[in-house]
């Protein structure tokens, strides 16, 4: 391993953590009543069980999906 793949590596641990901490602080207030992205209702029981949620589970899935493939 050269020095490089080594620092892409650390690099992509540290943004690992970053993104994790980011989630964690973003998840922790009041659930939106209505989705960031598609403004449908979001369900009672979703904003009880995921505090800070600001999408419906079809967006959520979606954006999931596209951070994957690596869209943003």
């Amino acid at each position: 391993m050269d020095v490089a793949e080594h620092a892409t590596e650390q690099d992509d641990d540290e943004s690992a953590a970053r993104m994790y901490s980011h989630g964690l602080q973003r998840r922790s207030g009041p659930s939106a009543y209505r989705c960031e992205a598609c403004g449908d209702a979001i369900p009672e029981d979703r904003r009880q069980n995921e505090p800070g949620t600001e999408h419906c589970f079809d967006c959520t899935d979606a954006l999931k999906h596209m951070n994957r493939r690596g869209f943003r």
